[in-house]
């Protein structure tokens, strides 16, 4: 089968009606020679950040010299993204071919994601990956991620999404989050609200895994940004180090990947290296086009998006620009809407491309009182509109959306940080 052919197969194994569970998965990866035990391993949950950290931690090991897997989800442009060694990304033949080979093991239905986490765990195996960091897709407990035994476990922060699935509280989601925590390997997390961070004690004492717990400024505090450029600069001390990813909870993320680093024996040379370099698309990503600037980020939680609006009124930007923004329908959007109305002068909202997203009228009628709005079926349209009438557009609300307006001929990325 070619890779479209096995692509287009994997994505007829969407939603919650298939998948082998938790049990089916392990004994899934018996029958493939138990790959996932071949290399050491770090895992990361969380609701929000667990892709930038997923990002920086693999930067940090390959700049030490280490081999290193990452597996990261969801995918932006192509699947290959979400498994790659080294920063390659895995090659279209490779990646049918490893799927197929899962398939051909397969006794329970498996789902999208089982499968392409099996053909992950298989390709670190077959190139002999010295590490694998894997991010989980939903929650952690039941993820297939969790069938690994890693050496850490991160979970970056706990807020309320995939509420159907994973809860309906703070402390609920946490639990689920905290399923990744395996008997005597560190966690490594942020100070969270009191519920969700007894949950992770708890789990944590159960485990007897030693809890480090990474305030902020530990070590490192924001210093000031280069907003054109796309990089902060933090300090650490005397000395300040050049993160190349914006976002308000950037400086947070990377003090969490910087500790568990340290632990793994990861030099600060190396680190420092991977902060500079990293680059993680669609994180408050600043693109020129023209006479443009866009901004792109993927937020698509109430949390996620408060932060981005809080971050993004800081920029030089700020004034008058316009926002781009569609939804899934079963996200939260009225509260997103909330929290970023009140910073752009207006709203341009569409529709994602995606099956799962909200109708143009179901948004319209949860518009806070006063936003200046239009509607636009075609998100190219919306993008156009914003940008002959503002200097800087952000967009933002999913992935789906900020992707595909991402991937428009004639966009180009900002410079590396000097």
């Amino acid at each position: 089968m070619t890779f479209d052919a096995v692509y287009q197969a994997l994505l007829d194994r969407t939603g919650t009606d298939c998948g082998a569970g938790p049990a089916g998965f392990k004994r899934l990866l018996k029958r493939l020679g138990n790959p996932h035990l071949n290399y050491r391993v770090i895992h990361v949950a969380g609701t929000n950040g667990k892709g930038g950290v997923c990002h920086l931690c693999a930067e940090a090991l390959q700049a030490a010299g280490y081999k290193t897997g990452l597996f990261v989800s969801p995918h932006l442009f192509t699947p290959a993204e979400r498994i790659r060694i080294n920063g390659r990304l895995i090659g279209k033949p490779a990646f049918a071919k490893l799927c197929q080979t899962v398939l051909a093991q397969e006794k329970e239905k498996l789902n999208f994601f089982e499968i392409l986490t099996a053909a992950a765990l298989l390709y670190f195996s077959q190139n002999k990956v010295q590490y694998a960091v894997l991010e989980t897709g939903l929650g952690g407990r039941k993820d297939p991620t969790n069938a690994c035994l890693p050496e850490v476990c991160l979970i970056t922060s706990v807020g309320l999404d995939h509420c159907a699935l994973l809860g309906h509280t703070l402390a609920q989601i946490a639990r689920e989050k905290a399923g990744i925590i395996k008997s005597g390997a560190p966690v490594f997390c942020p100070l969270l609200p009191r519920a969700p961070m007894a949950e992770i004690r708890r789990a944590a004492r159960a485990a007897s895994a030693p809890l480090v717990i990474v305030r902020q400024g530990d070590p490192f505090t924001p210093g000031n940004i280069n907003w054109s450029k796309g990089y902060m600069r933090l300090r650490k001390g005397k000395s300040v180090w050049p993160l190349h990813i914006l976002g308000e909870k950037q400086a947070q993320n990377a003090c969490l990947a910087y500790q568990a680093c340290r632990f793994l024996g990861v030099p600060e040379g190396a680190l420092k290296k991977a902060f500079a370099r990293v680059y993680v698309p669609c994180r408050f990503e600043v693109v020129k086009h023209k006479q443009n600037r866009f901004v792109f980020d993927g937020a698509h939680n109430p949390q996620a998006v408060r932060a981005f609006a809080d971050f993004f009124a800081r920029s030089p930007w700020s004034k008058n620009a316009a926002l781009v923004c569609g939804f899934m329908r079963d996200k939260d959007y009225k509260s997103m809407l909330r929290a970023l109305a009140p910073h752009f002068s207006a709203l341009y909202i569409t529709r994602p491309p995606a099956a799962r997203a909200a109708d143009l009228q179901d948004v319209r009628a949860v518009l806070p009182a006063g936003a200046k709005a239009f509607c636009f079926s075609s998100p190219a349209r919306a993008l156009r509109a914003a940008a002959r009438a503002h200097r800087t557009a952000a967009i933002t609300g999913s992935f789906y959306l900020a992707a595909y307006l991402r991937a428009r001929k004639g966009l180009t990325a900002p410079s590396d940080c000097d």
